[in-house]
């Protein structure tokens, strides 16, 4: 193989090597704007009386849930620069709802600063260092599971979870 031959080909290959990690970050967004969605319609779609709700006396209220997840505030903030937290001691359906979407705007804004250098950045969190992009995808993974866990609390309440309306 010629010269030429040989740096075009090598080109095309770092290409392609960009492309993928660019759409690794974009495919982890993807997956994190649709639990999102699901938590935050599932919020608003359960009624303020079943926010006191738990199905045993072990568990936590569908209002502490909710406020488990908004928690997320202070990981998202971390990778975006800022110390947040949150009062988790509320309980009403409105200022509940409020956490929540303020946590979801912190972490669409650490998604924002993802591209293929700092999703390999490190940060300190639980366990040691980790990349930023694997912090966010480890959110994104806690947050389906409280997903799943808040489905059935709606579902024990009569409703129906986004995720199944429709079918």
């Amino acid at each position: 193989m010629n010269r030429a031959a040989f740096v075009i080909l090598a080109a095309a290959l770092a290409g392609g090597l960009y492309a993928q990690d660019a759409s690794l970050v974009k495919e982890a967004q993807q997956a994190y704007n649709g639990v999102k969605n699901n938590l935050l319609k599932a919020a608003e779609k359960m009624p303020e009386d079943a926010y006191s709700f738990k199905p045993t006396d072990a568990q936590q209220t569908f209002a502490q849930r909710i406020m488990h997840v908004a928690g997320q505030i202070r990981t998202c903030g971390n990778i975006a620069g800022q110390q947040k937290t949150i009062d988790n001691t509320k309980t009403d359906k409105a200022s509940v709802v409020a956490a929540l979407k303020d946590s979801f705007d912190m972490c669409d804004a650490a998604w924002a600063t993802m591209n293929d250098k700092t999703a390999m950045e490190t940060i300190a969190g639980r366990g040691g260092q980790r990349t930023k992009l694997g912090t966010l995808i480890g959110n994104t993974n806690h947050d389906s599971e409280m997903y799943g866990y808040i489905s059935v609390y709606m579902r024990l309440k009569g409703v129906t979870p986004p995720s199944s309306e429709g079918r």
